[in-house]
């Protein structure tokens, strides 16, 4: 079983406006290294290391959380291994007629037709 991660795998960007938001992957132990509104979204999400990086006109806090959710939600794009569904393998066609193509092949006499 893989390991908890506790930040992101890659860089993520959202936009909202003027807002856009950058998270970028940051070494276990840093925390969240953003301004308050980022980091309040990215605890409730569960990010536990991620740096962020934000250009645009900031000061209004609804774009710059929406683009800051539009980050966050582009993170669930990119599926990792231990969110894979299960695959249920079926048998090849050779497993499922093994005993048919087994048997010995015997040609059959051609019939005369007659015009």
């Amino acid at each position: 079983m893989a390991a908890k991660s506790s930040g992101i795998n890659a860089e993520y960007g959202g936009k909202c406006g003027s807002v856009l938001v950058r998270l970028v992957p940051a070494p276990r132990g840093t925390g969240l290294v953003s301004a308050p509104v980022p980091k309040k979204l990215l605890s409730m999400a569960g990010f536990e290391d991620c740096y962020t990086c934000a250009t645009g006109q900031t000061a209004t806090l609804g774009n710059f959380a929406k683009a800051t959710f539009a980050a966050i939600s582009a993170t669930y794009a990119y599926l990792t291994p231990d969110m894979w569904s299960a695959t249920v393998f079926t048998n090849s066609p050779y497993q499922e007629y093994t005993d048919y193509l087994a048997k010995p092949f015997v040609k059959q006499p051609k019939k005369e037709v007659k015009y």
